[in-house]
């Protein structure tokens, strides 16, 4: 009931008998310039022009003018035009928003009444005091063999997701939304198609996964400082159902599109795009957004993040990657040439690393872990000589193990039904019972 009266009353407390004005004075290229509201406005708050209806966010401010990005086309925008400013948007996730898909002011986007929240939230929130939180949690089964044992995923844990198109990078979030063991997960969905949506919620998550999640979208022809918002606030309702005690697993689809959307809010404030193409205050957005996800505080929950990324072809040195890479407590990196030969989910696992291990895994399972990856380290090595036909077996006795075991181990890790990590690590000990020790490389 009382969640009821406060959504009937918050639009009646943010009634202001009086408001700040200011007039448009410049219109060029994607800002507009308004003056009057210089010493009461700050960077982000959000203006309406009153004739037009368009609203738009400050992105940077003068002792005389404010310099506005608007949320639409400036169309029609004249001259001396009233811009109002208006009060703090209120963002307030509510539990029953599980199930729901909203956009990143917290308004419904599946036409059904959402209620909000009785205590607001920043979008824009610190991440908890780094020397309060807990270590990384216990391993999460995630129904995939590869994640079970090669590259768990932790409570708690960062993971980058790095992959091109089409080598089934959203089947592979939909996977980990549907199995990972949370009590919650929240998806934002930043700059995507607008029938990617659809298809994403509808066919790729489900009706079984949409019961425990929550979708925060913004779709590609949305204003940029709007894409942007996305992934703050998706992070912000995990914020809320961490705060609630809740195991939350929070997917971001994509860190690139949220990089790129900040560099058009950055350019339209005048920053130069000196980073290989990116402004310098990429990098602190990109950290301040992960550093909010991780192991909680007391007796909060934890938010276990996976943030992908858009890399072209296997350039895992561009600049959004090479920011992520440097925060994060690991990478998954999804191969082409992989997919390409129809293994799914198309991990590299020679490129990609847990930071969680060696700590949530036992001697004996990090033992059969390294011994894993000696295999396929190898085989990666001397596969051009092998598919050439230049290798003679015999020749090298670590090569000759890593033959004997590869297809084997490859079709682990496609596997996608795993029975807990237990049976993960067992079949795994069977695979590599069948190869002789590596032993060593040859100097």
């Amino acid at each position: 009931m009382d969640d009821q009266l406060d959504y009937l009353l918050a639009p009646i407390r943010a009634i202001r008998p009086w408001a700040p004005v200011a007039r448009v004075t410049d219109v060029a290229g994607a800002t507009i310039r308004v003056r009057g509201v210089s010493g009461m406005a700050g960077l982000g708050d959000q203006m309406t022009l009153l004739r037009t209806g368009l609203r738009a966010e400050i992105v940077r401010l003068d002792d005389r003018t404010v310099d506005l990005l608007p949320e639409g086309p400036a169309t029609g925008v004249a001259l001396g035009d009233i811009a109002r400013l208006d009060p703090p948007r209120p963002f307030a996730p509510h539990d029953g928003w599980i199930g729901r898909v909203v956009d990143p002011d917290g308004r419904p986007l599946d036409g059904v009444p959402l209620l909000p929240g009785s205590v607001p939230r920043a979008v824009e929130a610190p991440p908890p005091p780094a020397h309060a939180r807990r270590h990384m949690g216990e391993r999460l089964s995630t129904g995939m063999c590869v994640f079970n044992t090669l590259l768990p995923l932790a409570r708690g844990q960062r993971m980058g997701l790095f992959a091109g198109s089409g080598v089934g990078k959203s089947t592979l979030l939909a996977t980990l939304a549907s199995r990972v063991d949370a009590d919650v997960i929240v998806i934002g969905l930043v700059g995507e198609r607008g029938r990617e949506l659809r298809h994403f919620v509808d066919k790729v998550l489900g009706t079984e996964g949409m019961k425990r999640s929550v979708v925060v979208a913004a779709t590609s022809d949305r204003a940029p400082q709007v894409r942007r918002r996305c992934a703050a606030a998706a992070t912000a309702v995990a914020e809320h159902f961490r705060d609630a005690g809740r195991q939350v697993l929070l997917l971001i689809d994509s860190v690139t599109r949220f990089a790129e959307a900040h560099r058009e809010v950055a350019t339209a404030a005048g920053e130069a795009a000196t980073l290989r193409g990116f402004p310098p205050s990429t990098a602190g957005a990109i950290a301040a957004l992960c550093e909010r996800a991780g192991p909680g505080t007391g007796e909060t929950g934890d938010i276990t993040a996976i943030y992908s990324v858009l890399v072209a072809g296997s350039d895992m040195e561009e600049p959004v990657a090479d920011m992520l890479r440097g925060v994060l407590d690991g990478h998954v990196v999804l191969d082409r040439e992989i997919a390409e030969r129809g293994r799914f989910p198309a991990v590299d696992l020679v490129r990609s690393v847990s930071r969680s291990l060696p700590d949530c895994a036992s001697p004996t399972e990090n033992g059969l872990i390294q011994q894993a990856r000696q295999h396929l380290g190898t085989h990666a090595r001397a596969e051009l000589m092998i598919r050439s036909g230049l290798y003679a077996k015999g020749s090298d006795p670590a090569v000759d193990a890593a033959i004997a075991c590869y297809g084997a181990l490859d079709a682990f890790l496609a596997r996608t039904e795993a029975h807990g990590v237990d049976n993960s690590f067992e079949m795994l000990r069977r695979i590599l019972a069948t190869a002789k020790p590596a032993g060593g490389e040859r100097q």
